[in-house]
């Protein structure tokens, strides 16, 4: 029998799985709209969660590592950029290196720094990062259970916020959209589509990065290297089921994190259910497989995977 306190912690549980596919969904989308595709998050997520566990080990604090996190993120982001728009190499050959390389370099420095181990030592997160509205309510409340995630888990929901803003009510949001359905047009009003595209696919790697560093600061507390585990495929693919729109791929998220959740709440013993736990952590990756299969056409930005030349007639 499920109880409240059950219902609030698979909610909760819900949010600090849905918020790092939210966070890199959210990049993934701000690389998109430019007119770059980055299939390189699942590599981007990955150093993210390594350097911000790594760093917040060695300097025993956590806000420190989601810097560095960033910062690795702002580094394969910009490597990108270079192949992609710069170089004008092919955008899914250069995603696809960047899902070699960033897992590569993130085991190689974790070998390097914890004395040949794969893994990093554990992120000490008590009295580090408070546990914000849950503290609010009574201990095994309903509510208590509900809102008991680390402060991280919400900063990725208003940082998500912040990105359908930017996108949505600015003015820059406008510029990006338009480079991103008609670059040449673009250019014609005044607007350096490859500082637009830079500053887009930079800020791409940055929310990946942050959404893979948020996982050693909620669900597990150290870094390992299947730590993502296509999680940054599946918020690709929360992107194409919300048809590139930040509201529909946060809710789309959500959906995911869900599924992660229920997976994890079946197989719970007290429920007695005598499912392999293999199949059920399946469920996340079924899910995604179905609701790509149902959602029908989902059109990407005009430009997007297109590169641009000023001097050409494209």
């Amino acid at each position: 029998m499920i109880s409240p306190p059950d219902i609030g912690l698979l909610i909760s549980s819900t949010l600090t799985y849905g918020a790092p596919l939210i966070i890199a969904g959210m990049g993934s989308i701000t690389s998109e709209i430019s007119g770059v595709v980055n299939i390189g998050i699942e590599g981007q997520m990955t150093i993210g969660a390594f350097t911000c566990a790594a760093v917040s080990v060695i300097t025993g604090n956590p806000w420190i590592g989601l810097a560095a996190g960033a910062a690795a993120g702002a580094f394969f982001g910009l490597l990108h950029a270079l192949a992609s728009i710069t170089f004008k190499a092919d955008q899914t050959i250069s995603g696809i290196a960047i899902n070699l390389l960033a897992p590569g370099a993130a085991i190689y420095f974790c070998k390097a720094i914890f004395d040949g181990s794969t893994q990093t030592r554990p992120v000490e997160l008590t009295g580090k990062l408070p546990v914000v509205l849950g503290n609010l309510f009574a201990d095994g409340s309903f509510l208590n259970y509900t809102f008991k995630n680390y402060v991280s888990v919400y900063a990725c929901l208003v940082l998500a916020f912040l990105v359908w803003f930017l996108i949505i009510k600015t003015r820059l949001g406008l510029r990006i959209r338009s480079v991103g359905e008609h670059p040449r047009a673009a250019a014609t009003l005044g607007i350096n589509v490859f500082s637009v595209r830079y500053f887009c696919v930079i800020l791409s790697g940055i929310l990946a990065a942050l959404g893979g560093a948020v996982i050693p600061l909620s669900t597990v507390s150290y870094f390992f290297p299947s730590i993502i585990s296509g999680q940054g495929f599946i918020a690709i693919a929360a992107v194409i089921f919300g048809k590139f729109k930040p509201k529909n791929t946060v809710l789309a998220c959500l959906l995911f994190g869900f599924c992660k959740s229920l997976s994890l709440t079946l197989g719970n013993p007290k429920f007695g259910l005598s499912v392999s736990t293999h199949l059920l952590n399946m469920i996340p990756y079924i899910i995604t497989l179905l609701v790509l299969f149902f959602i029908g056409r989902s059109h990407a930005p005009a430009a997007s995977g297109k590169i641009y030349d000023p001097a050409g007639t494209a």
